[in-house]
């Protein structure tokens, strides 16, 4: 990958980012992250002598966002990532690795004493995992550089740190400064803010853009296009058309693969199993389709079901079931694996033991709810008519507002068993579809 000098706002925001602590916020694709990057990258080359630190919501994410491009930058002999030992050497100097999904991750640095660190999406870590990284960065010299998307207004981020900037590359480009009073215990900090809107990525095309636009809408779009700290309110899915995304038996393509069974265990609340598979319309688009719904009810039915009935009334059902399917009229289905509620632990085992092939469902709200909105914008995901526990919680599926006055983004939980069951089967295979739907994602940008 070649690098081309900075300009614009990425090289103005490179040139003021010189406080303690350097926020890069605003929208998706505009060119913040890069300029953190090559920021980061001098900082280590040229920074004071200590241990240095790189965190993301998990290592994974951090390596697919950050540590990856840094490889490609810079080339394996100068960049290192050593596998299992959450290290990374960039020209020589050791970077440790955290991931901070949790409120148990500040554990994971009590007693570090850092001269550097990067951030990757900070609004996603805990927030006392931010109080104590802050703590570890004592030493004189030492910098902290954060990139972040647009989150709930109330979110502490923005509260307690960003809306206190001595320094502010405003979305306009116009830069507002602040005297820093440390006799304040409000006022502002050494902290400068860098706000980006995707207008200020000149590499990105109209087309692109326009793709992202129609991929992000309602809350999504104008966080993540437009880079605001709205609030999240209404409906989740305010994209939802039943007469566009729900598909009948006529219509209804054969599927070339059966890409998951999601499940949402449930005791006295509803079970949901939600069959995902991708297959090719008329209109030669490929599209992912909630194919099939298994759904019991037990306070309807009046008899809970245990563990091992589940199992064996699930698989009962799989194998009678009459889905248009390539290469086959016989009837059954196999799905390619069962992602399991992360909770349903007692089901998981029996699943596995009765032989289904089974793994731990995606459960990131947040990205699962993005995933799910993002398909129905681009018309990429349809519905069979017989989901219906799916079809009659989507419409009434809202945020909570209580949640948002703790700066939090949650669906407010009632009536979402069948709507998490899908949720699980489509984050879970978000990098399967992702490649069967590489065409029709690209033309949409």
């Amino acid at each position: 990958m070649s690098l081309r000098p900075l300009t614009g706002k990425a090289a103005t925001a490179a040139a003021l980012c010189t406080a303690d602590i350097n926020l890069y916020e605003g929208s998706v694709r505009s060119g913040k992250t890069v300029s953190s990057i090559l920021k980061w990258l001098e900082f280590v080359l040229h920074g004071p002598s200590g241990d240095l630190l790189m965190v993301g919501k998990t290592e994974r994410t951090l390596q697919r966002n950050i540590i990856n491009p840094i490889i490609e930058y810079l080339g394996p002999a100068r960049a290192r990532l050593v596998a299992g030992s959450g290290e990374l050497w960039i020209c020589g100097r050791r970077v440790y690795l955290v991931g901070a999904n949790n409120e148990a991750a500040q554990d994971k640095i009590r007693g570090m004493t850092l001269v550097g660190a990067y951030v990757d999406e900070v609004s996603l870590v805990p927030e006392s995992f931010w109080t104590m990284l802050l703590s570890r960065l004592s030493v004189d010299g030492s910098r902290l550089i954060g990139t972040t998307n647009p989150d709930s207004p109330a979110h502490w981020l923005l509260r307690d740190y960003l809306s206190r900037a001595c320094l502010w590359l405003q979305g306009d480009g116009t830069i507002v400064r602040r005297e820093v009073d440390e006799t304040d215990p409000a006022g502002a900090l050494n902290l400068h803010r860098f706000s980006f809107r995707l207008t200020d990525n000149p590499t990105l095309s109209e087309r692109y853009k326009r793709g992202l636009t129609r991929m992000y809408q309602g809350l999504w779009y104008r966080r993540f296009v437009l880079g605001e700290w709205v609030v999240a309110e209404g409906a989740v899915y305010d994209m939802w058309d039943p007469e566009r995304h729900v598909i009948t038996d006529a219509k209804m393509p054969k599927l070339g693969r059966m890409l998951a069974l999601g499940v949402d265990h449930g005791i006295s609340n509803p079970f949901s199993a939600l069959l995902l598979g991708v297959g090719v319309e008329r209109d030669r688009k490929t599209r992912l389709y909630l194919a099939r719904e298994w759904r019991y009810d037990s306070r309807r039915h009046r008899k809970q079901l245990s563990d091992i009935e589940y199992s064996e009334r699930l698989r009962g059902w799989l194998g009678g079931l009459n889905v248009p399917q390539l290469g086959t009229d016989e009837p059954g289905v196999t799905p390619e694996r069962v992602y399991v509620d992360p909770a349903a632990a007692g089901f998981f085992r029996q699943a596995y033991n009765d032989r289904l092939t089974v793994a731990h469902a995606v459960n990131e709200v947040q990205l699962g709810i993005q995933l799910v909105s993002s398909l129905l914008s681009l018309d990429l995901l349809r519905v069979h008519e017989s989901c219906a526990g799916w079809i009659e919680e989507v419409a009434g599926y809202c945020w909570d507002p209580d949640a948002q006055l703790k700066g939090e983004d949650k669906p407010i939980k009632l009536a979402d068993h069948s709507l998490d069951a899908g949720r699980y089967a489509i984050a879970s295979t978000e990098w399967t579809w992702r490649g069967l739907l590489r065409s029709e994602l690209a033309l949409a940008a």
